[in-house]
């Protein structure tokens, strides 16, 4: 043998050992991770959980990177896309204008507005709107319109769980508290109220049928008094895709962010539009009749010994689908059906009005066990309602858009770029 053979059969074993190598570090995300950390094109968001995060970190999904694709709308907020068998994106939003149409989600009467510039006599309401398009990027908001929802006894009455299924619209609503009177000072909507119930739409929101439940008359839980912690006070429905084509067993499930106790300190909020103690979980069939039936809904039980899920009709004996005291706030879950995941996106929004925390969270069933994806400190520097529309998601499931809303308080950065107040979509990828 000679030297130029020698040295060609050890260069083939070496060739062998980094090829094998290198599976092992592509199967562990480690080259993966390294390699779009250094792609300008791809801005990996730092995830820095704090130590007491009671998660621990997915093994298949390690990050998320920003790709800079972005398309900001001149919009209100609040901004949750329900998938539709037409191919249309259906919304509510609120607290802006729209197309040229005004939505404000409380009343004049109901706040002492000494800083808001307002028509006199303004009175609550709740916008809807369809988003036409196929491409995030080319998305037009059309037929924006909006309804009379009374606050009171509350001050505020806010959008929430919105389904489009089988053609009705099914549109839900929460109240809120300001403790000061006046959300522009001070905290923001700090106390949560009760989810109040859904009215419907046959017509895409053209015309709508009453909810027959009220804020004094809740759909889920009605408080003792107002200020009374709530569990289910401002659920969204878990995006299945079109007109809901992956739920696991034809129902429609809703997450909602709650707490236990008043627990105000070390936070003066616990539990307000966008801070919260725990996540909670509900199922139901979706239908006119069944969606403001309470005895038709199954809640979330928590586990058995044998870990199986348990699902109860008795409203009482729910239990947090996951809970971190004092950081988590308004929820929202996608499922990834290429990657067969489920996809949490949570916002905990400190005191209300200063730089918020979002965090995402992966498990492969809707019950959990949930693991931490990436822990965004102080993302948008205040992105708020963050959600991924199925829709948007490729085919590989890989690559998808965040949809919130930012900013609404001054002097606070756009970050990442092109983060503001009405509807913000960026494009990001899973980190393997």
């Amino acid at each position: 043998m000679t030297k130029w053979n020698r040295w060609t059969s050890v260069s083939s074993s070496a060739i062998t050992l980094a090829f094998f190598l290198g599976l092992i570090l592509l199967q562990s995300g480690l080259l993966v991770y390294a390699s779009d950390k250094t792609d300008v094109s791809c801005q990996v968001w730092p995830s820095q959980p704090s130590a007491d995060n009671p998660f621990p970190a997915s093994s298949e999904l390690t990050g998320i990177c920003f790709t800079g694709r972005t398309n900001q709308l001149d919009a209100g907020d609040t901004w949750y896309p329900s998938w539709a068998s037409d191919g249309n994106l259906y919304s509510p939003w609120t607290d802006g204008r729209t197309g040229g149409v005004l939505s404000l989600s409380f009343s004049e009467a109901g706040l002492h507005l000494t800083r808001s510039k307002l028509p006199p006599g303004i009175k609550a309401t709740t916008g809807h709107a369809t988003l036409i398009g196929d491409d995030a990027m080319h998305l037009k908001i059309v037929d924006p319109g909006v309804h009379s929802d009374d606050p009171a006894p509350y001050q505020g009455r806010y959008p929430s769980g919105s389904l489009v299924y089988n053609g009705v619209w099914y549109y839900g609503t929460y109240t809120l508290l300001d403790t000061d009177g006046d959300p522009a000072t001070e905290l923001n909507w700090d106390v949560l109220g009760p989810f109040v119930g859904f009215r419907y739409s046959l017509d895409y929101g053209k015309t709508w049928q009453e909810s027959p439940h009220t804020p004094l008359h809740p759909l889920f839980e009605s408080p003792v008094k107002r200020g009374d912690p709530v569990k289910m006070g401002a659920p969204h429905f878990v995006d299945f895709g079109k007109n809901m084509e992956h739920s696991p067993d034809g129902k429609a499930y809703l997450v909602g962010h709650g707490a236990v106790s008043d627990d105000p300190k070390p936070r003066p909020a616990n539990l307000s539009w966008i801070t919260a103690d725990q996540v909670y979980l509900a199922r139901v069939k979706p239908s006119i009749k069944n969606m403001n039936d309470k005895s038709k809904y199954e809640f979330f039980g928590g586990n058995d010994a044998s870990g199986r899920p348990i699902w109860t009709k008795d409203f009482s004996r729910i239990r947090p689908l996951v809970e971190w005291n004092n950081n988590m706030g308004v929820v929202t879950v996608t499922y990834d059906a290429p990657l067969k995941k489920y996809l949490m996106c949570i916002t905990d929004g400190v005191d209300t009005i200063s730089r918020f925390n979002t965090y995402i969270l992966e498990s492969s069933k809707i019950t959990g066990p949930w693991k931490m994806v990436t822990y965004m400190h102080h993302f948008g520097e205040q992105a708020y309602f963050v959600n991924i529309p199925s829709k948007f998601i490729s085919e590989d499931g890989k690559t998808m858009w965040l949809a919130y809303s930012a900013n609404f308080i001054g002097g606070y950065q756009s970050n990442p770029p092109e983060s503001g107040y009405g509807l913000s979509l960026h494009e990001i990828k899973l980190l393997p």
